[in-house]
């Protein structure tokens, strides 16, 4: 039997390219001869890690961070790059760009409670809420809403929000993405030997996967 093919990604909720990064990585998954057995983990990256508990507003952040003429250029060029992807983002729904630790934390304890189903499908229910429905996803009861929604055991749930446990783990995974030189996410570690960085087209996934898929049967071989 051939073992599922281990990929990492390090990704934050609040990246619209993680989004479209995850999209067009399933959409090459669509193809014919593609691996169909991978397993999937997700590993946070704070793209703000300053920023405050409660979030910013958003549009005076990005005012601070890329000036208006900037910031109007890059939701414009993004909201198509998205319509691309099957992404309807919704920039004029965010009011709020949040702190993401809370979620990565949640993150981190879907793996634990039931593994790659539940903890992409939580990924998921955060990029759609945040990017397509404008939810404040740095909030304690928007996280545990759409935990349930993704089928979450609900005291660990709140345990995963609120306890040490999961900030230590968090943190150290950071910790362990910053020493291997992640400096921007969204980026995928495949079989702990290839490294690809940023939202990559189908295409680039069509060609390699099934190299490195190749390549990981045959090392894995009797």
């Amino acid at each position: 039997m051939t073992d599922p093919l281990p990929i990492v990604i390090y990704s934050d909720v609040i990246c619209p390219w993680c989004y479209v990064g995850k999209r067009r990585f399933e959409t090459a998954l669509e193809a014919p001869g593609m691996p169909t057995l991978l397993a999937i983990s997700w590993r946070p990256f704070e793209l703000n890690p300053e920023m405050p508990e409660g979030g910013m507003e958003r549009h005076a952040y990005r005012l601070q961070k890329f000036g208006p003429e900037k910031a109007r250029h890059l939701d414009i060029q993004m909201a198509e790059t998205g319509r691309e992807a099957g992404i309807a983002f919704a920039f004029d729904k965010m009011k709020r760009t949040p702190n993401t630790r809370l979620a990565h934390r949640l993150i981190w304890e879907a793996e634990r409670q039931g593994g790659q189903p539940l903890q992409n499908a939580l990924v998921d229910r955060l990029f759609q809420g945040y990017f397509e429905e404008g939810a404040n996803i740095g909030t304690a009861d928007t996280l545990l809403s759409f935990a349930k929604e993704a089928g979450f055991d609900e005291k660990g749930a709140k345990t995963a929000l609120h306890g040490e446990e999961s900030l230590a783990a968090v943190l150290d995974l950071e910790d362990a993405g910053l020493s291997m030189g992640i400096q921007g996410v969204p980026f995928f570690i495949l079989i702990n030997k290839y490294a690809i960085s940023g939202a990559q087209p189908p295409e680039l996934w069509r060609d390699a996967l099934p190299k490195i898929a190749a390549e990981a049967a045959g090392s894995s071989a009797p």
